[in-house]
């Protein structure tokens, strides 16, 4: 395995099998495939590597995030980025949201750190190019992000993935136990909450409270942040309306 720090991005990208795979699928993929060699993405704030992944099956790619690679933050701990990462992937399967790219805990070259599936996706979309055809997917990513509190949901972090479906990525900066929430997903303030979804919200609520999914969330975040998360659930599921922005604090820059 070889980390280079020239991205050769579209040529990388043509060159890999890309084959249809479940979130389950797609986490064996990620556990048991062989590493091979990694660019460093030019784009990202911390040091974040396009590995290419071999198996059985094909040749895929995947971003890895080493723990080591982080750049330090004054309000979000020292090191826990990654895990934030693996948080909000299990966070978002446990809703049965698939929005989040499958994302695991995986040792590499640089050492400890985030892997997730790479979505191929058109680079010249991001959310204020596609908001218009995918209002809906995007709401649940605007709900998803409240109870996240997501402190950086820049319109680039949404991709508009080669085969039409919508995903979320650079979900670091989220579970924070004060209120962080900067997005620029403010389209839908005041907005109610689908049945639909605060009905998923209630029943990731109760099985944190009783144990069933707190094992997961464990692994990759603290007691208070999960205490958090659960008041944000219960307010939402309570009071089912999108914020409103109350300042520009709010909003992220640059916003894409």
């Amino acid at each position: 395995m070889v980390l280079y720090s020239n991205y050769p991005e579209e040529e990388l990208i043509n060159s890999v099998t890309y084959f249809p795979m479940s979130l389950e699928d797609a986490e064996h993929f990620l556990l048991d495939a062989d590493l091979g060699d990694g660019w460093l993405h030019p784009r990202a704030s911390n040091y974040t590597f396009v590995m290419e992944l071999h198996s059985d099956k094909g040749k895929g790619l995947a971003v890895y995030k080493p723990q080591l690679g982080e750049a330090p933050l004054w309000d979000f701990p020292q090191g826990s980025l990654y895990l934030r990462e693996c948080a909000t992937y299990e966070f978002s399967k446990a809703l049965k949201w698939e929005i989040i790219p499958p994302t695991i805990r995986r040792e590499g070259e640089a050492g400890i750190g985030s892997l997730q599936l790479f979505i191929p996706n058109d680079p010249n979309s991001n959310y204020f190019t596609f908001f218009e055809d995918h209002k809906e997917k995007l709401l649940q990513l605007a709900v998803l992000d409240v109870l996240l509190n997501n402190a950086d949901r820049k319109g680039g972090h949404c991709l508009l993935a080669t085969n039409g479906e919508i995903w979320a990525i650079d979900n670091g900066l989220t579970f924070h136990v004060q209120h962080k929430l900067r997005t620029v997903i403010w389209d839908f303030a005041g907005v109610v909450i689908p049945h639909n979804l605060v009905k998923d919200m209630k029943n990731v609520y109760r099985n944190l409270k009783k144990h069933e999914e707190k094992s997961i969330m464990n692994c990759f975040l603290t007691t208070d942040e999960i205490n958090a998360l659960l008041d944000r659930l219960s307010n939402y599921i309570n009071h089912p309306m999108l914020p409103f922005p109350m300042s520009r604090k709010d909003l992220p820059w640059p916003v894409v």
